[in-house]
């Protein structure tokens, strides 16, 4: 299963004639940069939560058996720490590629780590997507990611390179840990 949210994502071009745009990590991205950028930076952006609720049938897992990634979900209070990178429109053409399977872009006002206040981008992938699998216990997560490999490797891995990554940034994310606490039960 695929739903191919790259063309989607051409034609959002709210920051088009712009040479630089701020860019919100909220998982892989925080830890793998894989993309040319000009600033890094510890941020946030408020209203939002990180949850294993995305099917991933292309990274970390297959179409016959999905691993579960991160998107965000309106949650009114809620803070998600991440990390923002400034980049060149130039590597759209990359981050679209990368989210292509449900994901689109969004723009979303962040909040940097001197408390300076900017506007942005965020790839989220919304419920109306065919990759979603929503929400689930913390236990059926966190097996579904044990038995899921796929071509960028094990789900397993990505929880945990998540984790260690927000505990680097001092970020507490109670879904994050319980899924991680989950996993370490699980042979």
């Amino acid at each position: 299963m695929s739903v191919d949210t790259i063309a989607a994502n051409r034609h959002r071009n709210r920051f088009d004639g712009h040479h630089e745009v701020w860019l919100f990590g909220y998982g892989s991205l925080i830890h793998k940069a894989d993309f040319a950028f000009v600033e890094r930076r510890r941020a946030s952006i408020h209203g939002w939560a990180r949850r294993f609720w995305q099917g991933s049938h292309d990274h970390r897992g297959t179409p016959r058996a999905p691993g579960r990634v991160l998107t965000l979900v309106p949650e009114p209070g809620a803070t998600c720490v991440g990390m923002a990178y400034l980049i060149t429109p130039r590597v759209f053409d990359h981050l679209d590629h990368r989210e292509k399977n449900g994901y689109l872009r969004h723009v979303v006002d962040m909040t940097l780590d001197d408390g300076a206040q900017v506007e942005g981008l965020v790839y989220i992938a919304d419920a109306d997507n065919a990759a979603w699998l929503g929400p689930a216990t913390d236990t059926d997560i966190a097996a579904q990611i044990a038995s899921a490999h796929g071509p960028s490797g094990s789900n397993r891995d990505y929880v945990e390179r998540l984790a260690s990554a927000l505990r680097a940034l001092g970020a507490d994310d109670p879904h994050v840990f319980a899924i991680e606490a989950c996993l370490r039960n699980i042979a």
